[in-house]
């Protein structure tokens, strides 16, 4: 699915880390994803829970369609438009975590630190190709 000669016979930003980076990064960042969602959802999905909880469906479904939009279709424009409103959902999910657990809306700040650098790879990919 994923066309790796593609990848890399772009242009490399700048500050592009090193392939091996990104699955230990993705692994923790994953970990604290669930661990954050976990902890939204002790003591139920109740009403006033189902935006948030939409929020984060969204922003994680966006996630998941990154790669197959970027690597598979090669794709960089879409998949700078599917990382921007993927960032806007983020930050949806993290206001709107705080007001029930304010430990899973922090655990959510490293991922979209991570997200705003990897926007930044993804617009520079666009620019540089």
């Amino acid at each position: 699915m994923q066309n790796l000669e593609w990848f890399d016979s772009l242009n490399k930003p700048y500050l592009s880390p090193p392939d091996w980076v990104f699955m230990p990064v993705w692994t923790i960042l994953y970990a604290m994803i669930i661990l954050s969602l976990f902890l939204f959802l002790k003591g139920g999905l109740y009403k006033g829970k189902r935006l948030p909880f939409f929020f984060f469906i969204v922003q994680i479904l966006l996630n998941f369609s990154w790669s197959p939009v970027f690597f598979g279709l090669q794709n960089i424009f879409a998949a700078f438009l599917i990382i921007f409103l993927m960032y806007i959902f983020i930050i949806l999910t993290i206001i709107t975590f705080f007001k029930y657990s304010k430990i899973s809306a922090l655990l959510l700040i490293p991922y979209l630190i991570w997200v705003s650098f990897a926007a930044y790879l993804n617009f520079a990919y666009l620019v540089l190709n």
